[in-house]
């Protein structure tokens, strides 16, 4: 399988190219050049796969045996979910009246980026040894990524990493999580600003191509697509534990509410949706609200300033994977998608054309918005 650019002036990688780039060289992010529809046999095929063999057979699908054979990427696999402290590694909770809760925290940091991140972590050294080589991974981090990114990577032979991480604007257990890792391989650096901030300059950075390429420099944040095609397992798992018979024609849809900050996991359930999962999307934000005003109002602008909450993981203002989803909102129009975040970075505000906003939207907006989390809806506990 390709990947081609969001910003469509890139040339076209494979698997092994995209994992290793990051931001592609024209600023936009990867996507697959053709995305594969899966039919009503395949999906119940799939139901009664684990979480596990979820994750191999999307990943077979997306990255092709040509460059990990299917008995090595499952190994691979395998290996990175040898860690976590549930049997299923990831488990669907039934609540009351229809509604369920998927646990994605059961890895080494309590962080649900663990899920992505150890399987990425898995492929890099897959290739890197295959390609005797050393890659430095750069990070910039609200919180969990940072983490997460060094559990994944910390000891390894064949890569460095390197954390920024936003001084006074992360947790206190991520912040020790990050700072009391002694290996060798691992560096983490506190910085000014906030999270949103910090990924200016590692932006910059990453669009100096002979400077990436001299110091073999990569990213493991959720613009890495790896970390998006392991996400879309999150949503078919969630699907076939809701719906544990797909007898029904059509097949029904389940509504998926998605915390979201940068907007990788929504990408993720979006791409899923769109190669064949009947599922709906709802976007739950806290007070930094930017895909909320998106989706209602085709508003893609900053607010002035970054709202701290307890959901520090979420208090983002540039979620860069809307890139993705701009780009199949539009039917894969580089053109149009590398003009809307062209214009956004010049001057941080977008209203998206209509021909775009009022198309039947994937994603619909939480009816109840928390300002701080937890909030002051019904049911939340009061703001501290």
């Amino acid at each position: 399988m390709w990947y081609v650019s969001t910003r469509g002036i890139a040339p076209r990688v494979n698997f092994e190219g995209a994992l290793f780039s990051g931001y592609a060289p024209d600023g936009g992010l990867f996507m697959p050049e053709e995305l594969p529809q899966l039919d009503r046999k395949t999906l119940c095929q799939w139901s009664t796969l684990s979480y596990p063999g979820l994750v191999k057979e999307l990943c077979a699908l997306f990255i092709g045996s040509e460059l990990i054979p299917k008995d090595e990427l499952n190994d691979l696999i395998d290996r990175a979910f040898s860690r976590f402290r549930h049997r299923e590694v990831v488990h669907l909770s039934r609540l009351r009246n229809g509604l369920n809760v998927l646990e994605l925290w059961h890895g080494v940091t309590y962080a649900f980026k663990d899920l992505s991140l150890s399987c990425t972590a898995q492929f890099l050294q897959y290739f890197l040894e295959k390609r005797e080589k050393h890659v430095t991974v750069v990070v910039g981090t609200s919180g969990d990524t940072g983490s997460a990114a060094i559990e994944s990577v910390q000891g390894a032979k064949n890569m460095d990493i390197i954390v920024l991480l936003p001084k006074g604007h992360c947790t206190k257990i991520q912040e020790l999580q990050m700072t009391t890792v002694l290996k060798e391989n691992v560096h983490v650096f506190g910085v000014e600003g906030n999270s949103d901030e910090l990924d200016e300059p590692i932006k910059t950075v990453f669009a100096d191509v002979a400077f990436v390429k001299k110091h073999n420099l990569m990213s493991l944040n959720s613009i890495n697509w790896s970390r998006v095609l392991v996400q879309m397992a999150h949503h078919f798992f969630a699907y076939f534990q809701c719906m544990p018979s797909l007898d029904t024609h059509p097949l029904p849809l389940v509504e998926v509410v998605v915390p979201t900050g940068a907007a990788g996991n929504l990408a993720a359930g979006y791409i899923a949706q769109k190669i064949g999962l009947p599922v709906r999307l709802v976007v739950a934000v806290n007070g930094n609200d930017i895909i909320h005003r998106t989706v209602q109002q085709g508003d893609f602008s900053l607010s002035e300033a970054v709202k701290s909450t307890l959901a520090s993981a979420m208090d983002i203002q540039v979620p860069y994977n809307m890139e993705r989803v701009f780009w199949l909102l539009s039917g894969s129009d580089s053109q149009v998608t590398r003009a809307l975040m062209e214009q956004f970075e010049r001057t941080q505000s977008v209203n998206l054309p209509k021909e775009l906003h009022s198309k039947h939207s994937p994603v619909l907006p939480c009816p109840c918005l928390c300002s701080q989390v937890p909030g002051s809806c019904p049911g939340c506990w009061p703001d501290p």
